[in-house]
């Protein structure tokens, strides 16, 4: 007999032994979101100023998190992927505007055009793979990218900015053609063994201590993360086992020239343009913007049931990093309290509504979440979001609004065009959680595009 939800949290979210205001802050919010552990590091002025773990890393043996604690990357990875791209063109062994196909074979006519600075800085226009992956399939190079060659691609390159872990899986394929070796043996002799990281690639079958467990929430209970073919653990959109205090070590390098030179690392911060002269929010593996005027370069990551933030506030020296073991964490709200704990400058400012215009809309955004809560698919989805919805989904997201409580108001945020896609971002405010919603109505007012997340 399982565990109940509420004995497995009084068990994860144990108290550190000398709490404070951020230990309060931080141990509330992995109440909210259901997490069992979390490991965070903190970097100010050059050097390592806090290292807490949180909770448990293994609810089942109830081992506690601690510094030493490895979880996964997911897509943080990314930001090594686009370093060992940039070294190997410093070696000569690629260039950035090489066409896929000078390293790929086989690659399919709609890809031509698709040079590796655009799988970098996602402007390729490539899908993403995963809801036609088999992921308890053991793939090989080939066979990957004969699958995700029949991926309609979505625009011509460098025409918009749309992320893509394919890219990713691609520049990890071209990464071991172009180095001689598979690009993680390439990542740990040329970043993680000289800056004294035990990063490494994935594999669950390997003896690893201080390895947590990553955690689901399904039907509102903890569950263990579900099984993925090991190959498809080594894929160079984010698959690292590591440490918070191995982020930080990659952190502090950054401010030198140890594994980037100078000019790598600005052009890595820099906003990749598109074909109209517009700028993007994203360089060579990093996200790129401003919290309240402040300079901020950041990767985010999910995978296996964990959750990972990277936040650089590099004028400001600070950096923050989350690492959690649950699919339902929402590390950038946790690394906002760190952040902000730091320099209460960077406390995220909430978004002022704009005019409700169009009250038809922001009623059909009631009436989907009214389904949702009610465990229904909404209506009028198109194929594409109707398949994203699965009935494991809209279960965990009913759990969730229950607890939230009677939907109180909805608050329009933004709306824009594209296409003939119409753009509506909202706030939905709950009797107890703050819910951000993304709708697309494409024609026939027909649901294209639907996301959402915590506020």
């Amino acid at each position: 007999m399982r565990p109940t939800l509420p004995l497995l949290l009084s068990l994860a979210i144990a108290l550190p032994a000398h709490a404070d205001k951020l230990d309060d802050a931080i141990l509330a919010e992995m109440k909210r979101s259901h997490i069992p552990g979390v490991s965070i590091a903190v970097v100010k002025d050059g050097k390592i100023i806090r290292e807490q773990g949180y909770g448990y890393a293994d609810l089942e043996h109830q081992v506690k998190v601690t510094p030493d604690t490895i979880f996964q990357s997911g897509s943080v990875g990314k930001t090594f992927t686009a370093a060992l791209v940039m070294l190997l063109a410093q070696d000569g062994k690629l260039s950035l505007e090489d066409p896929v196909s000078k390293h790929l074979a086989n690659t399919p006519k709609a890809w031509e055009g698709i040079t590796i600075r655009h799988l970098l800085t996602h402007t390729s226009g490539l899908g993403d793979p995963y809801a036609k992956l088999d992921l308890t399939r053991n793939y090989s190079d080939a066979e990957l990218i004969a699958l995700e060659a029949q991926i309609p691609v979505l625009f011509a390159p460098g025409e918009k900015w749309s992320y893509s872990n394919m890219g990713y899986h691609l520049l990890g394929f071209i990464c071991n053609k172009a180095g001689g070796k598979f690009y993680g043996d390439q990542l740990r002799e040329r970043v993680f063994a000289p800056l004294g990281m035990g990063t490494r690639i994935i594999s669950e079958a390997d003896i690893i201590p201080h390895r947590a467990r990553g955690y689901e929430r399904k039907d509102g209970q903890l569950v263990n993360q579900s099984w993925v073919a090991p190959r498809l653990n080594t894929t160079a959109d984010g698959s690292l086992y590591l440490t918070a205090r191995d982020l930080a070590k990659w952190d502090l390098a950054l401010y030198g020239d140890k594994v980037l030179p100078a000019s790598v690392r600005a052009a890595s911060w820099t906003p990749a343009k598109l074909n109209d002269g517009s700028s993007t929010n994203y360089g060579y593996g990093w996200a790129l913007f401003e919290r309240n005027g402040h300079r901020t370069i950041a990767h985010g990551g999910a995978w296996q049931g964990f959750r990972a933030q990277l936040y650089r506030f590099v004028d400001d020296k600070l950096s923050v990093v989350v690492l959690a073991n649950s699919a339902t964490a929402r590390p950038g709200k946790l690394g906002d309290i760190v952040a902000a704990h730091y320099l209460p400058a960077l406390a995220p400012l909430a978004k002022p509504a704009i005019a409700e215009t169009e009250p038809a809309v922001a009623q059909r955004v009631r009436a989907i979440f009214a389904q949702l809560a009610g465990g229904q698919q909404p209506d009028g989805l198109s194929e594409k979001v109707a398949a994203r919805l699965s009935p494991e989904f809209i279960a965990m997201v009913a759990g969730d609004l229950r607890e939230w409580g009677a939907l109180q108001t909805v608050e329009p945020l933004a709306r824009s065009s594209d296409g003939e896609l119409r753009k509506y971002s909202y706030r939905l405010t709950f009797a107890s959680g703050v819910l951000l919603v993304d709708l697309g109505l494409g024609k026939a007012d027909q649901v294209d595009q639907l996301s959402m997340r915590p506020d």
